[in-house]
């Protein structure tokens, strides 16, 4: 298995005024979402610095948590570079870190015996990868592979199950979320059962696009045929079309959208249905 790249070489560094400021700033905040402004670059003198604008409260559910429980995870938490295609996890591996992603993107895929596979989920900075080490098991039941480099943060699963087992904010956030994770697994089948590929694939291009800063796509035909178990064929079909009516525009493995609301219109109802769940869960985080 392929393990992140921790770039984590923070326990060497000295104190700086910067980072007990840092410190302070989490002690005498209420909410975690004001205490680190984006381009920070020395958050705790203990384990985290240098992240040249990467911070923890990218990842939603790190942002929805009150300032006491985010200080109590901030010491702990690992930044991680997570590369496009990297294995995180194989399937019925025991996991030993949960990941906050900020800027990578994961997919969850179901491998066959003859090799084909099928994306059953998505992961971005809405959520996390490793439900398993908090609701029993602690195995992973798909393999997660990086689909869109960026980076993230990950916890000792230890360190998880002492912070889940006070039944606080964090678990309640994580509770929700897993909620929101398997009606995307779920939909997901219906679609991959009863939708077309090219219905198909504005879904899964909108589902990157919505995790994503801007509109630009670093992808392959292989790469979404395996995630969707489809012919590269039939996706070479479909995008050919998307570009010919001006939704897209593909090179080498680039994709720009043009033309997103045109890309949602020829989406099937699973994306929108997956937007409202999703915005549902982020707006309970928020009034929580």
């Amino acid at each position: 298995m392929a393990m992140p790249y921790v770039l984590n070489a923070c326990s060497n560094l000295k104190k700086s005024t910067k980072n007990n400021a840092a410190v302070l700033s989490v002690v005498q905040r209420k909410s975690a979402a004001g205490l680190i402004q984006p381009g920070t670059q020395n958050l705790t003198s203990l384990r985290i610095a240098g992240l040249y604008g990467h911070n923890p409260l990218q990842n939603h559910i790190l942002g929805a948590l009150p300032a006491e429980d985010f200080r109590r995870l901030l010491p702990h938490l690992e930044f991680v570079a997570m590369p496009f295609g990297m294995t995180v996890c194989e399937a019925d591996s025991q996991m030993r870190h949960i990941y906050f992603l900020t800027s990578s993107i994961v997919s969850l895929l179901h491998d066959m015996q003859d090799g084909s596979s099928a994306e059953t989920a998505v992961v971005g900075n809405e959520g996390v990868l490793g439900v398993a080490l908090y609701m029993g098991g602690g195995k992973s039941l798909n393999r997660a592979m990086v689909k869109s480099a960026g980076y993230g943060f990950r916890l000792k699963a230890s360190v998880l199950a002492e912070e889940f087992a006070r039944g606080g904010a964090l678990q309640q956030l994580l509770l929700r979320y897993t909620q929101a994770l398997l009606a995307q697994m779920s939909q997901t089948a219906v679609c991959n059962r009863h939708h077309s590929v090219p219905q198909q694939l504005c879904r899964c291009l909108l589902q990157t696009l919505d995790r994503l800063p801007g509109n630009e796509i670093s992808v392959t035909q292989s790469s979404i045929a395996a995630m969707l178990g489809v012919r590269r064929e039939s996706i070479a079909e479909a995008a050919g079309k998307l570009q010919d009516e001006g939704l897209i525009q593909y090179a080498r493995g680039h994709l720009t959208v043009l033309d997103r609301h045109g890309l949602e219109a020829r989406s099937c109802e699973c994306y929108m249905g997956l937007k409202h769940e999703y915005h549902d869960m982020l707006n309970e985080e928020k009034a929580s």
